[in-house]
């Protein structure tokens, strides 16, 4: 996808948006297993390790059959519980089959359940959604700035990163370069509809 020269976050955000809406659905169904089959291949899930993930919304790439998989393997999963206002830092809550789902203040659900959160420094692996991916791979989110927050302290880390930040996304959310702050975080990998991208930091 080609960025038009200079252009604001806002702007790029609302390309990006477009490109990911615009992805068929037919391809976002075959992108979905294709990614299952990745993350198999990669040996991303594991029953020792814990893994976060999210409720797909407004057209984020559909990282269910991922969730799927893993729980049945046994895994143990977490999805992110967004905090109340004013807050960043991401939650996330270890899924299971009770009945504690609610939507969150985005109309996205939940799975509410207190008992087994943990913050990101405890996952092992992070699938992350994205608006955009760029070849170094920094990511753009929508703006809220909870993965930012939550993810701050891998800011302080030299040897050691954990969790493995994996972004999800099509390929029409990759672009050349994405204007940088000083607190983002780039991704270890991302899994796209073709292929696993490996980044060096």
């Amino acid at each position: 996808m080609t960025i038009s020269t200079a252009p604001s976050k806002a702007e790029i955000r609302r390309q990006l948006r477009r490109a990911r809406n615009a992805v068929p659905v037919a391809l976002r169904i075959l992108a979905a297993r294709q990614a299952l089959r990745i993350a198999l291949h990669r040996r991303l899930l594991g029953k020792k390790n814990r893994v976060g993930f999210y409720i797909p919304a407004k057209g984020e790439f559909d990282c269910l059959p991922l969730i799927e998989r893993a729980m049945r393997m046994g895994m143990d999963c977490y999805l992110p519980v967004v905090p109340p206002a004013r807050q960043k830092k991401l939650w996330f809550s270890l899924l299971g089959n009770g009945p504690h789902w609610a939507l969150n203040r985005y109309g996205i659900p939940e799975y509410v359940r207190h008992a087994g959160r943990v913050r990101a420094a405890n996952l092992d692996t992070l699938f992350l959604p994205l608006l955009g991916f760029d070849r170094r791979g920094y990511r753009m989110g929508m703006g809220g700035g909870y993965y930012d927050a939550s993810l701050a302290f891998l800011a302080r880390r030299r040897h050691w990163r954990r969790p493995l930040l994996i972004g999800l996304a099509f390929e029409a959310q990759g672009i050349e370069r994405l204007p940088i702050d000083p607190w983002d975080i780039p991704l270890d990998a991302v899994i796209t509809e073709r292929r696993y991208r490996c980044f060096k930091h």
